[in-house]
Parts: C-alpha cells; structure tokens; sequence
C-alpha cells in the first residue's frame, strides 16, 4: 500500500496542477491543516529535481501567506476558531501561560516553530492571539519556512537520486521514520 501511494505520488508530482496543489496545503498547514507540505514537497522535488527551488519558492511563499490566516485568526476569532484548533493539538488548557512566555520569546518561536516538526499553525495563531507585531511576525516565518523548505530543495537537489534509490529501495523504514518524527512533533506539542 505505501509503495502504490508513493508511485502515486511520484506519477502526479510533475503533473500540471502539482504546484497549486503544493500551494493549497502549505497554505492551509499555517492555519489549520495537520499535514505538513513536505509530504507533497519531497516527491515533487524527487520526480523534477530542476524545478527544486520552484518547487521551495512557492511552498514558502504560500506558508507565509497561510501563517497571515493564522495570524488573522489568532488576532480576530481565537475564541471561535484558534481555541477549537488549539485545543485539538492539546494546547487549550495552556494558553494564559503560553501567552505571558510567547511574548518574551516570540521571534524565537515563530523562527523555531517554522523551521522544525512542531506545528507552525500554532505559533501563527499564539502571534495574531498576543499581537505579535506583524513585520517580526511575517519576517520571521519568511526566513524561518524560507530555510526549512530551500534546505530541503537544495539536498534533494543536490542528492536527488541517492535519495530516491535509498527510499525506494528502504521505503517502509522511511515511512516510519516520518511518522514517528510526525507524531513526535504532535506529542510535544501536547506535552511541552
């Protein structure tokens, strides 16, 4: 079953709507989508290697873009829509103290959360929650899902087809290996 969900996904990475797709879900992860982009990001990158930093410039640009949605939630209906979505990650009971410690650190968390499994859609609604000042806010996530995602690219690029035969050839090893890194994330966010 992996192995036809990952062809799958290969046969559709350089398929005409690829990007908008891409866009579509690094978009809606800032704000509310649990599934991060580099699931659709990685493939793409495999099957197009030439279009790598396309592929990092409009996954970035649409992150930043969805974290402005976040913002916006925190900012105007954390009661209605922010605390639902952080209560779902197991943050809701946390937020009052979160709130005083976000502020000390903001910068620091929007940079780390943007860069790291933790879940950005977090961070995006605590900055419009706490007004965050939006320039900190918005250059921070640029250079936060800027380096996360151009890394990215930049090793696939580089290290394409060694990368492709070590996953095709160990892809349930590396299909777990996500989902505990993925449910890693989700666990310190509940926990921490």
């Amino acid at each position: 079953m992996i192995r036809r969900l990952y062809d799958w996904t290969l046969s559709h990475a350089t398929a005409p709507y690829a990007l908008w797709a891409l866009a579509f879900v690094a978009f809606i992860e800032s704000s509310v989508f649990p599934i991060p982009p580099d699931l659709l990001m990685i493939p793409m990158i495999i099957a197009a290697p030439r279009r790598a930093f396309l592929i990092a410039g409009v996954a970035t640009l649409a992150s930043v873009l969805g974290g402005l949605l976040g913002y916006a939630i925190g900012m105007f209906a954390f009661d209605s829509i922010g605390q639902p979505v952080l209560t779902a990650l197991g943050k809701g009971d946390a937020v009052a103290a979160f709130n005083t410690r976000f502020n000390d650190v903001g910068f620091w968390a929007v940079l780390v959360a943007g860069l790291t499994p933790f879940p950005y859609k977090v961070i995006t609604i605590m900055s419009g929650w706490t007004a965050m000042p939006l320039g900190t806010f918005m250059v921070t996530s640029l250079i936060a899902r800027g380096l996360r995602f151009f890394v990215i690219a930049a090793l696939l690029w580089r290290f394409g087809t060694p990368i492709k035969q070590f996953i095709e050839k160990r892809l349930g090893l590396v299909f777990t290996l996500f989902c505990v890194i993925l449910v890693g994330g989700f666990f310190l966010v509940r926990y921490l």
